[in-house]
């Protein structure tokens, strides 16, 4: 029992509010159910309602608590109006989780700046807007709170296929460490959590047999991940207790990928 209280102690999240920005999606939303059995109630922020249902019964099996509330991370308003909702409904924001994301396999000659600029947007940009939206609420008032931002081994070390994804998540890295020395001494912390290779909607499209059979050759573990291996890294960065003294940091889950040199 007393190994079981110490735990509890570190990682409880009871009467937290996690907003997941990119929750309906399969990484975010395993984290989202992961924070939600960690005690959080869990606000799912993305575009598809039904696929917002599913996660949110998942999570009341459990016996947690969550809603979906709509949110365009390409619009600041729309991500205003998201805090303002949640900041109703449930009095508060502790957590938030930057989440959403697209991908694309185009060759660097084809990239256009159309698509170019849609990965930007949604990548890099969004995560600013979000950054500031709730920021200037976590700092106006004066409340401690945690911001992990979703980055990628591809932001890390860049990767063949992945040009305009691979800078995007490059800058979102460079944003959160400077995030995290500017708000430090307003007791809000900034990670970066960094995945490997886990498959998920938007990286399927660019997973083909030859880029799988690379991939597992780079990975110590000689495997992907599974989503749920990402909520122990989460509730570590999201906990004001166990991760008290963790900010500017890039945390990565990836089966030893990027130990791999030859």
């Amino acid at each position: 029992m007393q190994t079981a209280s110490f735990l509890k102690e570190l990682f409880d999240l009871s009467g937290k509010t996690a907003v997941v920005i990119g929750g309906t999606g399969e990484l975010c939303g395993t984290m989202a159910v992961g924070l939600a059995r960690a005690g959080a109630e869990v606000v799912l922020g993305g575009r598809i309602p039904e696929k917002a249902e599913k996660r949110l019964a998942e999570i009341a099996s459990h016996g947690g608590k969550g809603y979906f509330v709509p949110v365009d991370v390409t619009s600041r308003e729309s991500l205003q109006s998201m805090l303002d909702t949640v900041l109703d409904r449930s009095g508060k924001v502790d957590i938030l989780i930057n989440g959403a994301g697209v991908n694309s396999p185009t060759p660097f000659l084809d990239v256009t700046e159309d698509e170019f600029k849609r990965i930007i947007d949604t990548n890099l940009s969004a995560v600013f807007r979000a950054c500031q939206v709730f920021g200037e609420y976590f700092i106006d008032a004066a409340h401690p709170a945690s911001i992990i931002n979703l980055g990628s081994i591809s932001g890390l070390s860049p990767l063949s296929r992945v040009f305009t994804y691979s800078a995007s998540k490059a800058a979102v890295h460079n944003l959160s460490r400077n995030l995290a020395r500017e708000w430090a001494d307003k007791d809000i912390r900034v990670n970066t959590l960094v995945p490997g290779f886990f498959p998920a909607e938007q990286n399927r499209k660019v997973l083909d047999e030859s880029r799988v059979l690379d991939i597992l050759r780079q990975t110590p573990a000689s495997r992907f991940g599974d989503a749920h291996e990402l909520i122990g890294a989460t509730l570590l960065l999201a906990s004001a207790k166990a991760g008290s003294f963790i900010t500017g940091i890039e945390l990565v889950v990836d089966g030893g990928f990027n130990a791999m040199t030859i």
